[in-house]
């Protein structure tokens, strides 16, 4: 099965819908999102912390057709709550690598629009 990164469906949908505010809303999740990256790391060992930034950052993730990123958010959340704890760090460091993976095509989506 192939791992869908960016739906751009989602993308067009939400241009469709947004229409100016279009390019707003890529800028705001490229700036939360980074913000969240960076949540993650420094709570990389506080499970309950870890649970309610990746409900978050599942939440918009899904929302702006980041598909894989929402996956493994929702994989850090459900983890984080399990009784016996393990793996959260090595889940963080695969949200950040999809981070780093989508972070451009957002980019590249919000280049077509002017400032």
């Amino acid at each position: 099965m192939t791992e869908i990164h960016l739906d751009l469906d989602v993308l067009s949908g939400l241009q469709d819908v947004m229409e100016d505010e279009y390019p707003t809303l890529l800028d705001t999740f490229l700036d939360d999102s980074q913000g969240r990256i960076e949540a993650l790391r420094q709570a990389r060992d506080d499970a309950k912390t870890l649970g309610c930034i990746a409900h978050s950052f599942k939440g918009s993730s899904g929302n702006l057709g980041a598909v894989r990123l929402a996956q493994l958010c929702q994989r850090l959340e459900t983890a984080s709550a399990e009784p016996a704890v393990t793996g959260l760090g090595e889940l963080v460091d695969e949200i950040d690598h999809e981070f780093a993976l989508v972070k451009p095509l957002y980019e590249s989506e919000r280049q077509r629009f002017p400032i």
